[in-house]
Formats: C-alpha cells, sequence, structure tokens
C-alpha cells in the first residue's frame, strides 16, 4: 500500500496498484488511469469517491481504476527517474522483456503492461482508456487526444475544449501506445496539481464518462446533469477544438522560468514576453493562447501555443478520413508507404517540402521527426478497430461542438 496526500483535501489515502475495479462477464471495459504522475493525487482521489459511491450491481460491464507510478506517488514527485508518461514506445516494451534489473519507472511500466494485457484478453468490448491529470498552472479542465475521428466524436460529448495532435510533440505517452492499438484513449486534465476543484472535477469526468459508455444506467445517476453542468461551468462554456502549433521544448541542463500567472487557454498577443530560457527573453511568436505553461521543475515542455481549429476543417477532414483519401498521397513525389497496414508513411522533405503540414493534418497524419531529410507520418485512422465503435449511439451522434459554431 501506498499513501497519498492530497494538499487540497488535507487528507491522505492508503492506495493499492487497484483503486477499484468491478467486472461483469459482459458490457463494456472502461479503464480510468490516475497518478501517472506522482505529483497528480486528483485523479486518486476522484476516482477513490466513485468507487465508494457506485455498487458492482449498477454497473454494466467492467470498470477499472488503476493507480499508475506508486512510487513517485509514494514521494509527491513527478517521476523518480524516468517520465512514466514518456516511455510508451515498442521498442522500450520489448527491451523491458530482456532486463534483469529495472529501474523505478520500468518496474511500473511493466506492471501496468502486464495487467493491460490481462484487461484485454480478460473483458468483452467496446474498450475505452481514461488518463486523468492535472497541469503546473491554472487551467480550464479540458481534454486531449490523439487525432483519431473514434477519439474525437467520443470526447465531443464532453462540455469542455479538446486539444489534438499531442502525439506530433511527445514521445511515448501511455494513451499514444494504446490508442495505436486501435482503442478510444482520451486523456483528462482537470485542473491545476491542488486545487480542490481539479479532484471534483475529475469525478464528474468520471461519471459523465461512465453514463456516455452505458457503464452505468444514467436514471440510476441524476447527479450525471449536474456533473456536466459542473464542467460546462469551470471551462467557461468553452468548448471549441484547439490545435498545438508550437511548443518550446527543453533540453537536459536548460535554465527556464515562466513568467507569473499564465494560464492555459489564455490568449496572447505576438510579441507577448513568457519566459525565460538559457538567459534569453522568450516571446510569442503567434496571436494566439498560452497552453499547459511549465510551473514546475520536472518536465520536458516549457509551454505550448494552441490556435482554434475552424468547424469546416474539423468536418472536411472527417470526410475525407472516412473515404480514406489518405491513399492518394503517395502518388505525390517524396511520398511512400513505409507500412500501410500501420498507416505509417515516410515523406523525403528534400522532394516534398513544398507539401503543408496542414494536408496531412486534414487526413489524419501527425508527423515525427526521424533525420534531417525524412519524416515518419502515422495515421490512427488505419488501425482504428472501427467496428467496435461505429454502431455505438455517441459516434453517429452530431457535433455538439460544430453545431454550436
Amino acid at each position: 500500500m501506498v499513501e497519498v496526500h492530497s494538499k487540497a483535501l488535507k487528507t491522505t489515502v492508503n492506495i493499492s496498484r487497484f483503486i477499484g475495479k468491478i467486472e461483469n462477464q459482459t458490457g463494456p471495459t472502461v479503464v480510468f488511469y490516475a497518478g501517472i504522475h506522482g505529483n497528480e493525487p486528483a485523479g486518486i482521489f476522484a476516482l477513490k469517491q466513485a468507487f465508494d459511491t457506485i455498487s458492482p450491481n449498477q454497473v454494466n460491464g467492467s470498470i477499472y481504476a488503476i493507480s499508475g507510478n506508486l512510487s513517485a506517488l509514494r514521494k509527491s514527485q513527478r517521476f523518480i527517474k524516468q517520465d512514466l508518461n514518456r516511455i510508451w514506445s515498442e521498442e522500450n516494451l520489448k527491451a523491458l522483456e530482456n532486463k534483469t534489473v529495472l529501474s523505478d519507472e520500468e518496474h511500473e511500466q511493466f506492471e501496468l503492461y502486464e495487467i493491460l494485457k490481462t484487461i484485454l484478453n480478460k473483458n468483452s468490448p467496446p474498450y475505452y482508456f481514461i488518463d486523468l491529470h492535472t497541469t503546473s498552472s491554472e487551467t480550464l479542465p479540458f481534454i486531449t487526444i490523439n487525432d483519431a475521428l473514434i477519439n474525437r466524436k467520443f470526447a465531443d460529448q464532453y462540455p469542455v475544449p479538446i486539444v489534438l495532435g499531442i502525439e506530433e510533440h511527445l514521445d511515448g505517452p501511455l494513451l499514444s501506445y494504446i490508442n495505436g492499438k486501435g482503442y478510444v484513449s482520451v486523456g483528462f486534465e482537470s485542473g491545476q496539481h491542488d486545487n480542490e476543484n481539479a479532484i471534483s472535477n475529475a469525478l464528474a469526468f468520471v461519471y459523465l464518462t461512465l453514463g456516455l459508455t452505458a457503464s452505468i444506467n444514467k436514471d440510476e445517476f441524476p447527479e450525471i446533469d449536474t456533473h456536466y453542468e459542473q464542467l460546462k461551468r469551470y471551462a467557461r462554456k468553452l468548448n471549441d477544438v484547439f490545435e498545438i502549433i508550437h511548443l518550446h521544448r527543453l533540453q537536459n541542463g536548460d535554465s527556464f522560468k515562466m513568467y507569473p500567472d499564465f494560464e492555459s487557454f489564455q490568449n496572447i498577443k505576438k510579441g507577448t514576453l513568457l519566459a525565460e530560457a538559457n538567459g534569453e527573453i522568450l516571446k510569442a511568436t503567434y496571436s494566439a493562447r498560452i497552453f499547459m505553461p511549465l510551473y514546475q521543475k520536472k518536465g520536458k515542455e516549457g509551454y505550448f501555443i494552441i490556435r482554434k481549429i475552424h468547424p469546416f476543417f474539423l468536418k472536411l477532414s472527417e470526410i475525407l478520413r472516412k473515404r480514406k483519401a489518405d491513399g492518394l498521397l503517395v502518388v505525390l513525389p517524396g511520398v511512400s508507404w513505409q507500412d500501410k497496414s500501420n498507416g505509417t508513411l515516410k515523406v523525403n522533405l528534400k522532394i516534398a517540402r513544398f507539401l503543408a503540414k496542414q494536408i496531412f493534418h486534414l487526413l489524419g497524419f501527425r508527423s515525427k521527426k526521424t533525420d534531417a531529410t525524412h519524416l515518419k507520418l502515422n495515421n490512427r485512422e488505419r488501425v482504428t478497430k472501427i467496428e467496435m465503435y461505429q454502431d455505438l449511439p455517441w459516434y453517429s451522434k452530431s457535433s455538439a461542438k460544430n453545431k454550436a459554431n
């Protein structure tokens, strides 16, 4: 057992790997993660509250609440030696099989990986994976997703802003790995680490998720409507879809100090003084919105800049993806399939440098630079297990965000 402390509630709870689990033979499978970062206890407390109030006979299917980095949670720090949310790659997982000595985070990863495989083998679809987080800055509650239609459509049912494309900027998040296997995977950031509303927002998100997935009967939980209104209120009725257009990435040894009082989703003008890094003043290069400014010692992302995606382009990308228009890209010079079954393109930048990144984004591709002359682009749509979700009510429901605009 591990003691986890909440500064917001001024209390401590004892947890193990499973905060709670309810298992049934049939029905959806919903998996919640919390505490993947050890200085983010809000999700732990929210899930514990939920499992203290939901009875097994009220549940359809299976629900799991899993604590992440137990070693780091014990010490209330983001991680011990490695960020547990940056090491989820096929290469790392394969290497674990041959290691005899594991670091703290590798030990955590090994256990989580074994649990993941067991859940998928033991339970019935559809599968949903939710990762609960908080931020070091003040923030509205928001959702982050890998840019796949199943994620978009599922996330669209919540009254909070959505940020796309995080996978293009981060290496090895847990949800990117799971989404790469074809399952709905949604990250929820409920507030600032030590604010009490981060716990209540996470709890609201848990209940909404259980209702949306038909894991619980909404008629038995009338408070779900109250939870919806709470998130809508804390999100200040902002429910647009955004994409990341810039990340100030930190390298080992960098000095970095974010200027005070920035909040996620705060509007900024080009030229705004944002931070100091290695003795240099950093200014905003866009008029847009600041996102997840770093106000803690550990972390490699100093700040992001995001901008709203117009609903027209969201709808256009949906149409193009459903018609598998991505296959047309390989007729362009410098573009070829690296692995068609996994939706991976290889782009020669010397030849195809004229192609705008937005074209690839429309068709579902997010890029990673492999070397100075080549990009590797992954398309989640090619690996999505669409047959698992396409007949569910939330998938066929019209986009609330498109209608709102």
